[in-house]
């Protein structure tokens, strides 16, 4: 009994503590393995053990991949940052962990909500979730006073952020909460309260309002990101005491006034990015950051001149400030310390020479200066930019001759040296041109024979070369071309014949020759380039007869005007749209154009064989009127689905070759022919006697004799009462002929209703595919096919028709497929054709949700960039598999605001936006789609390509 009673004295509960210690020590507590295992059990990863193989009751947590205990063996850490994790996150067991003080999730698959649980981790000192798939909102969390670092950028957090939260936090030296689709809110003064921030990131999380004045006490700062937000007002001026920062970034907003004073007292910065604001005034503020490496203050209204002093600073290697009011020259020192990587200063009024030491170190990868007023030559130095990709100075005054060694850089991809005065021959060193894809040199005072090496630029999509001197023959060896697909040499001195192996060149859609000295005959393989869409040969000395093997051929323009052909005129060829293509050869004949003479002899036989046929004709004419009378009789007794057609007159009038006629399609028009429905009426497929079938479209037109219209039906019905959406449809369509655009046949017309005769595309729309009840696998291949004939239509109705068209309705609903899989643009009804000299303004609201183009928010402008708008969002449709609006993307969110919340995330997390039937070795090729898809969706329309540059992008991004 003494001896116990001394043991249970000895036993204090200090010793006993330090026992217990002791024992954790060497084991941790078997709640925190429980805690562990839970967390576990509700994950999954992709990569099987590699990550929770050590994860067993054989390891002493302690162990465990990504745990990391303190000296008193309780967890303190868990890193499984880009662990391929996805699943749930168990909060309330990790929370458990009483000493936990780093979790570290991001850069996995996690999904579902953030729970409450996650306040009761009080001893996080850091908090990574960012990079993960969570949705809902933010849980309050104002007691993780102790946090230093908190990211939850791009984590899928949405809704009303709890800004007050970041009140209590003011230990916190990172916070990144960027790329979420928060609800828009003003900026949040809790930050103002965080003075040991040294990184602030809150691009693209729906700020609104001004930047406030405070933001100058968190002096700490080095890392401070604004951008792609809803700011307004102007640049605080206390912004300048913030003296450690190294990179400033508040593009994409709203901003206005000028670069405040003080701001040239960051002379630690680094990355200073103000692009895309309506800030004006000039830069000589910025003279003073001696340490920039990269400039990008684009899309601005800033005017003055660049300072002296930026040739000056060491570090500089981007330099972007184009579309803005510059003017003066260039410092001609700029990039003269170690090079630069690029400069942009397109789209200003800048001149004097182009700086010589640019390419200092051949690190320059590209060179715009296009659309201002530079003069003097190229200089020398620029012939052995080895890196150089892009050298775009078109629209100057420039002069002189190309330096030999810039036609064959190694990696260049696009030469545009359109509309200057240069001079001289294209050099034979293009041979080694191998990356060359566009060659731009219209409007020049280039001369010369255009070298046979040009031939083994093997990648050249596009050749250029329009009112210049060129002369001498056409290289026979041009057939090498394979990926050519257009050809423009009009206004030049060129001679001899057109090369048989033109012929080779498959890709070619436009072929441009005209206004040179070409003599010969055309060759008749020409017409069996198989994507020929226009083809003009015009002002030549050409001869011989048009071969009628042109008649295979897809035109939409053909121009043989002004050459010496003559005889018949192919039958296929023989149609109003190419007459004027075809006048100034004398010797062309036809039966059936105006103002050619026939081809028959004329004599008293041939006169009375013609008054024969005319007389058969007429009654032929009389005797379908007679059988269309008693057609519309019997048509009276039928109901149709909407109401019937009146049948007291009928006007068809074609636009192709057509062997039908009205009753066929008249007698079709029935409600199980019935394939579709829209605004202004039903689509009906139509099955000729022959086989042949069709598609018409039917349009009821407003009937002035209706009771009620306020108007007398007899004098009303002299007028012709045709909708707006068929008007446009048919003016749009009568005219394009091409192979990617649907094909009108002929409109049939009556005082109440419209019919459109169009081509039956039996695969449905790619709305269809894609989202519909008849979705079927697509291949990439297949939708990379479709992109890019879809591309290149509507290029087409921008660049290739006379006046171009901008059709205001592009969607994956109105991109038809045919029976090979090839796209047609079809549904014009809200085209608008844009006339020469006149706005491009329209009081009507036109498109469809999810594909509106943003402008339309607060402009009633229409312009080509608002299609290629639309059609980016086809494209990710494509890629993606979704539609344009999920309830996945957020309230009031579309699927650009989904990807391109997506688009900062690293790499692998991007892929995961592909469509998952897309195969892996595939995704990569879709990923460059998508890219394509973000440059035409954004905000600007200024900034998006041209939808020639799209078609151009599309090709180099060829499934591999």
């Amino acid at each position: 009994m003494f001896a116990g009673d001394i043991s249970r004295q000895c036993l204090s509960p200090v010793i006993l503590f330090s026992l217990f210690s002791l024992f954790l020590a060497g084991s941790p507590l078997p709640d925190e393995f429980q805690m562990l295992m839970t967390f576990k059990s509700s994950v999954k990863t992709s990569n099987g053990d590699d990550v929770f193989g050590s994860w067993t009751e054989a390891n002493s947590s302690c162990n465990f991949t990504g745990i990391l205990c303190n000296s008193n063996g309780f967890v303190s850490e868990i890193n499984l940052a880009g662990g391929n994790l996805g699943g749930t996150i168990r909060f309330d067991s990790l929370c458990g962990l009483q000493s936990l003080e780093k979790l570290s999730l991001g850069s996995n698959s996690f999904h579902g909500r953030i729970s409450e649980d996650l306040k009761k981790c009080s001893n996080l000192k850091y908090l990574d979730l960012g990079g993960n798939f969570f949705s809902g909102e933010m849980p309050e969390f104002s007691n993780l006073i102790k946090l230093t670092y908190l990211n939850l950028n791009a984590s899928g957090i949405s809704g009303t952020f709890p800004w007050k939260s970041l009140g209590n936090l003011t230990s916190l030296g990172l916070l990144s909460l960027g790329d979420n689709l928060f609800e828009k809110s003003p900026f949040p003064v809790e930050v103002l309260k965080l003075e040991k921030l040294y990184w602030l990131y809150l691009t693209n999380c729906s700020i609104a309002g001004k930047i406030p004045l405070g933001i100058g006490n968190l002096t700490q700062l080095e890392h401070l990101e604004l951008s792609d937000n809803l700011l307004t007002g102007e640049i605080p001026g206390d912004i300048g005491k913030l003296q450690k920062l190294r990179l400033l970034e508040i593009y994409d907003n709203y901003l206005i006034g000028k670069i405040p004073k003080g701001l040239g007292n960051l002379t630690n910065l680094v990355y200073l990015d103000v692009s895309t604001n309506q800030l004006e005034g000039d830069i000589s503020e910025l003279r003073f950051l001696t340490n920039l490496a990269s400039l990008q203050l684009f899309q601005n209204q800033f005017s003055g001149g660049i300072p002296n002093e930026f040739g000056d600073f060491k570090s500089l290697v981007e330099f972007s400030l184009y579309a803005n009011n510059f003017t003066g020259p260039v410092p001609q020192k700029l990039g003269s310390s170690v090079g630069l990587q690029y400069i942009d200063v397109s789209d200003n009024s800048l001149s004097g020479p182009i700086p010589p030491d640019m390419c200092r170190n051949n690190n320059m990868t590209e060179l715009a200066m296009l659309n201002n007023s530079f003069t003097g030559s190229i200089p020398e130095t620029y012939a052995n930019c080895s890196a150089m990709v892009r050298f775009l100075v078109n629209r100057n005054s420039l002069s002189g001759r190309v330096p030999s060694g810039l036609w064959g850089l190694p990696n260049m991809e696009i030469i545009d040296l359109s509309m200057n005065q240069f001079e001289g021959p294209v050099a034979s060193d293009i041979a080694h041109a191998k990356s060359l894809a566009q060659l731009f040199l219209t409007d020049n005072k280039l001369s010369g024979e255009l070298p046979s090496g040009i031939s083994e630029a093997s990648s050249l999509v596009s050749i250029k070369l329009s009112s210049n001197q060129f002369s001498g023959k056409l290289p026979d060896s041009i057939g090498n071309l394979k990926k050519l697909g257009s050809l423009k040499l009009d206004g030049n001195n060129f001679s001899g014949s057109i090369p048989e192996s033109l012929s080779s060149c498959i890709s070619l859609s436009e072929v441009s020759i005209a206004g040179n000295s070409l003599s010969g005959k055309i060759p008749t393989s020409l017409g069996s380039l198989p994507t020929l869409n226009s083809l003009n040969l015009s002002s030549n000395r050409l001869s011989g007869e048009i071969p009628p093997s042109l008649s295979s051929l897809k035109l939409s323009l053909l121009d043989l005007s002004n050459n010496n052909f003559f005889g018949p005129v192919p039958d296929s060829l023989s149609i109003p749209a190419f007459i004027d293509g075809l006048k100034g050869n004398p010797g062309l004949c036809s039966e059936t154009l105006e103002n050619f003479r026939p081809c028959s002899p004329v004599g008293t036989d041939s006169s009375r064989v013609r008054t024969i046929i005319l007389c058969l004709l007429a009654g032929i004419m009389v005797l379908l009127v007679s059988l269309a009378c008693i057609f519309f009789l019997k048509l009276k007794q039928n109901k149709l689905e909407e109401k019937p057609l009146k049948t007291n007159s009928w006007d068809l009038k074609q636009y192709h070759v057509i062997n039908f006629n009205e009753n066929e399609i008249i007698e079709g028009i029935r409600s199980e022919n019935v394939i579709g429905k829209g605004g202004s009426g039903n689509v009906y497929k139509v099955v000729l006697k022959c086989g042949k079938e069709l598609a018409v479209k039917h349009i009821w037109t407003s009937n002035p004799g209706e009771p009620g219209n306020g108007r007398s039906s007899s004098v009303m019905l002299k007028r012709s009462w045709r909708s707006p959406e068929y008007d446009a449809e048919v003016a749009t369509l009568s005219s394009i002929r091409h192979v990617n655009v649907v094909k009108l046949y002929c409109s049939i017309t009556s005082e109440d209703s419209s019919l459109l005769v169009y081509e039956f595309l039996p695969n449905g729309s790619l709305w269809d595919k894609l989202h519909s009840c008849q979705k079927s696998p697509m291949s990439w291949e297949v939708r990379y096919e479709i992109a890019l004939g879809a591309a290149r239509g509507l290029e087409y109705l921008h660049h290739g028709c006379d006046r171009p068209v901008i059709h205001r309705d592009v969607k994956s609903s109105n991109i038809l497929i045919d029976k090979e899989w090839k796209p047609r643009i079809a549904d014009f009804g809200l085209a608008k054709i844009v006339q020469r000299g006149a706005g491009n303004w329209t009081n009507v609201i036109a498109g469809t949700l999810g594909y509106m183009a943003p402008e339309y928010a607060y402009t009633c402008k229409v312009t080509e960039k608002s299609d290629v708008y639309s059609f980016g969002v086809v494209l990710m449709e494509l890629v993606t598999g979704k539609k344009p609006n999920e309830s996945e993307f957020g309230e009031s969110k579309d699927i650009v605001n989904w990807v391109c919340a997506n688009k900062r995330t690293t790499k692998e997390d991007m892929v995961e936006l592909v469509d998952s039937t897309i195969p892996k070795h595939y995704k990569h090729d879709a990923m460059k789609v998508l890219g394509i898809a973000t440059l035409c969706t954004v905000k600007v329309p200024y900034s998006r390509p041209s939808m020639r540059m799209v078609v151009q992008m599309l090709e180099e991004a060829v499934p591999q």
